[in-house]
């Protein structure tokens, strides 16, 4: 696979998390959600931190989290390129176009869209607001995508420990960006052999 057909995959999975976020960002209120199917439903909430809500803390976290994600999108940018160069397999190159997208995806939320939304806690976001709720580089991630397979089930009273207890899963909310990272971290473990396979 050639550079451009890589890029091409970044370009259209970027676009596609961005239109989302910003939809989901202009049309949702904080927390709002909305049922598509009983197993899959928009929920917007905003991620300060890294995966599953994880945050560094203290008065410089974001900020180290941030510039922690352009050093590897920057990184994760190069090693697709000499994937590319070395006639990496295909498997291996669409894995790192995915991750790239997805690492990419999040960072433009986390540099920008404190400059460019305001709050979203008590009313609908407004794009380019006079009044945007941060700064540059301390952004909020949007996530949506929720897919609660078993919702609020109560576990057997008989199982130790966990018994009479609720469970929700899937209760992870995430957007399009986490989805190609997962998918392209997948790819790696799956399929590792044919990945690294060099091509001669």
């Amino acid at each position: 696979m050639n550079l451009k057909k890589a890029y091409l995959i970044v370009f259209l999975i970027l676009l596609t998390d961005q239109i989302t976020k910003i939809y989901v960002k202009t049309h949702f209120v904080l927390r709002e959600d909305v049922t598509v199917f009983k197993w899959f439903k928009i929920l917007f909430i905003e991620n300060e931190g890294m995966a599953w809500g994880t945050e560094i803390p203290g008065t410089y976290g974001k900020l180290i989290l941030t510039v922690f994600r352009l050093i590897a999108v920057s990184g994760i940018g190069y090693w697709l390129w000499d994937a590319v160069k070395k006639r990496g397999s295909n498997y291996l190159i669409v894995a790192i176009s995915l991750i790239l997208a997805g690492a990419f995806g999040n960072i433009i939320d986390s540099v920008f869209y404190g400059l460019l939304f305001d709050d979203s806690s008590n009313n609908i976001a407004t794009f380019y607001s006079s009044t945007p709720y941060g700064q540059f580089l301390h952004g909020k991630v949007v996530d949506m995508l929720y897919f609660p397979f078993i919702e609020n089930y109560e576990l057997p009273q008989w199982l130790p420990i966990v018994g009479g207890k609720e469970i929700t899963f899937f209760n992870a909310i995430f957007n399009i960006a986490d989805m190609a990272i997962s998918t392209g971290v997948g790819i790696l473990i799956v399929f590792n052999k044919k990945a690294f396979h060099k091509n001669h």
